[in-house]
């Protein structure tokens, strides 16, 4: 059945050419595989920030939470609540790790770390889930627009993921980011328009409450009943199948902050995700569930509808025309902001872990033309997946099982990596061998789980793998670590007890000075040949800096996000003007800052 009009119609469309000529846009400033994949390590926290909640937020967000929203109430929220506990080893250990390790990709980490083979069964793991993980926001906003347009799952399909190569295309990185902040701005408004409408057409938020039964209500699941969504299983799931993974294994976030301009900014970006945005971000993607099983309490919408139209079928009911166009561009905001970043994923891995070992002799620009073709394969491959995803009974648990079968023994091999300097080579090649077998014969035997299933029946075991293969993954990387000798290659840097290592290394040998920050100060520019750059003795005073210590300079305007900007190591001080910094004119070009306009500085490191 087609819903809405032809406004919202048009709505929708004109929003897809705008994201596709904005996105397109930013392709002016691509141009590196380092500017493609990273945005050259420029942007402030607030954009690092935005761009992760768009990226969690996938088509598969607003579908699949509403629709466990409908059928469970407000339990739906816990998903996006199990975040914080995983801080501190982000923060403190994982993020400076990869930052100062200048790695491209986890592969990367896993040569340097270990050895060449891990580096190619990570590569191979790696594919597969974020090709999946693309596969999986194909089929749902075809699923959407099936309920909405009654066009085919696999159309709807097809046309998001060529708009979607296009501009990853022209972009990389930089498209990413920049879309993904107008995008998340778009699909959180929409999900708390949705709430605020949906309470008002149901006659006030007393009524809502009225309308939902006591079950609904209950911030949390049965701990392992019903089978297909309980605490237990969910928790699991959630915590090493996709929170985990999302900040510690997927390449896509990983290279949001490797591509913030210092690890402080990656810092303050995370905290702001995890105890801000996340539980915003619980109530936007739920909410419209939660109203459509008021709805159909209170006779609005047929207790026979199907769950994974929920979504769709509230948007129709609330909206004006117009309205429910901005809503359905919303679900689709979700779903391009994801792939966008798992196809740059896709490209960084590709390039990086395959073809540069094996062409290495080639030049940067052959790589960055090889980048962007490999973003219209990834979504070509993407796309080749949907058909597999029909095959299940909800998209919650097509999801869920795709993750707990993918993500456990790169999880292992990386935290093992990061914080046990003991784990050597041997055991984190084994140990994803040995997992992936072991989860693949899970998914061929569901009995293997069941010493781990903690009371819930078998149809509960997709969520119950996660756990499964966590504790086979670890016992294999324990056991063979404790009987195998220490490796003898030098690693420092890349485990947490070597962060100073890391950051003498990052600065090509010369003693951090991260300890003390100093103020940020404003400049202006004067061109001159040199290296580097070059303030007053006044500046590098207040800069709390030395020669060689790492600057990054931006123009002035703060919402620009640190597009105008550039890392560049600080000469020795001059004694002329003291507002005045020296700088090259290819420097200057490669910041994009204007030669007229007043700069800010601050000391990296």
């Amino acid at each position: 059945m087609l819903r809405g009009t032809a406004i919202d119609i048009v709505v929708i469309f004109v929003y897809f050419a705008a994201i596709l000529l904005f996105g397109s846009w930013f392709g002016r400033y691509t141009k590196s595989t380092k500017d493609f994949f990273f945005g050259g390590q420029r942007f402030s926290w607030w954009l690092i920030a935005f761009s992760c909640i768009a990226t969690v937020v996938g088509s598969y967000s607003f579908i699949k939470y509403s629709t466990a929203g409908f059928k469970y109430g407000f339990s739906s929220s816990m998903t996006y609540l199990n975040d914080w506990f995983l801080i501190p080893f982000f923060v403190l250990g994982w993020l400076p790790i990869i930052y100062f390790s200048r790695v491209t990709s986890i592969p990367e980490y896993f040569e340097k770390r270990f050895d060449r083979k891990t580096r190619i069964a990570g590569v191979f793991v790696l594919l597969m889930y974020l090709i999946g993980y693309i596969g999986i926001n194909l089929y749902t906003i075809g699923v959407a627009f099936n309920s909405m347009l009654g066009w085919d799952v696999m159309i709807s399909a097809l046309v998001i993921s060529i708009i979607c190569g296009i501009y990853m295309h022209a972009g990389g990185q930089t498209s990413v980011i920049m879309t993904d902040l107008a995008q998340s701005v778009i699909l959180l408004l929409a999900g708390f328009l949705i709430f605020i409408l949906g309470v008002a057409h149901l006659g006030g938020f007393s009524t809502f409450w009225n309308l939902l039964g006591e079950p609904f209500k209950l911030p949390f699941a049965g701990f392992n009943a019903p089978p297909r969504f309980n605490f237990v299983g969910i928790f699991w799931q959630d915590v090493f199948g996709s929170t985990m993974a999302f900040y510690f294994m997927n390449q896509g976030v990983m290279m949001r902050f490797m591509s913030a301009k210092s690890v402080r900014e990656g810092r303050k970006a995370i905290f702001i995700v995890v105890l801000l945005f996340m539980p915003l971000t619980a109530l936007a993607v739920s909410n419209a569930g939660w109203i459509g099983r008021a709805m159909v309490n209170a006779g609005i919408i047929s207790a026979n509808i199907n769950p994974d139209h929920i979504f769709v079928e509230v948007a129709n009911r609330i909206a004006m025309p117009g309205l429910f166009g901005f809503i359905m561009a919303a679900l689709t905001a979700a779903l391009m902001s994801t792939i966008d970043t798992l196809i740059n994923a896709v490209s960084a891995i590709t390039v990086n872990d395959i073809f540069m070992p094996l062409k290495p002799d080639r030049d940067d620009a052959y790589y960055l033309k090889l980048a962007r073709w490999i973003a219209i394969v990834a979504a070509i491959l993407g796309l080749i997946l949907v058909p597999l995803y029909q095959t299940f009974k909800s998209i919650y648990l097509a999801h869920a099982t795709f993750v707990a079968a993918v993500t456990p023994p790169m999880l292992v091999v990386i935290f093992f990596g990061a914080f046990w300097k003991r784990f050597n080579a041997r055991a984190a090649f084994l140990t994803i061998v040995v997992g992936c077998i072991f989860l693949g014969s899970s998914i061929a035997w569901p009995v293997l789980i069941a010493p781990f299933d903690h009371g819930v029946a078998p149809e509960g075991y997709n969520y119950m793998r996660a756990l499964y293969g966590i504790v086979v993954c670890t016992v294999t990387a324990v056991a063979v670590t404790l009987l195998t000798h220490r490796d003898t290659k030098d690693i420092s840097g890349l485990v947490i007890d070597s962060l100073d290592v890391a950051k003498r290394k990052f600065k090509d040998g010369r003693t951090p000075h991260d300890t003390v920050l100093g103020e940020k100060v404003a400049a202006r520019i004067a061109l001159k040949e040199i290296e580097g750059i070059a303030v007053s003795s006044a500046m590098m005073k207040r800069l709390q800096a030395e020669p060689g210590d790492i600057l990054y300079i931006a123009d002035r305007r703060w919402w620009l996000g640190g597009i105008h900007s550039l890392h560049v190591t600080a000469e020795e001080p001059h004694s002329d003007a003291e507002n005045v910094a020296y700088l090259s004119e290819e420097n200057l070009s490669k910041s994009g800052i204007g030669p007229e306009r007043q700069i800010l500085i601050e000391k990296i490191i």
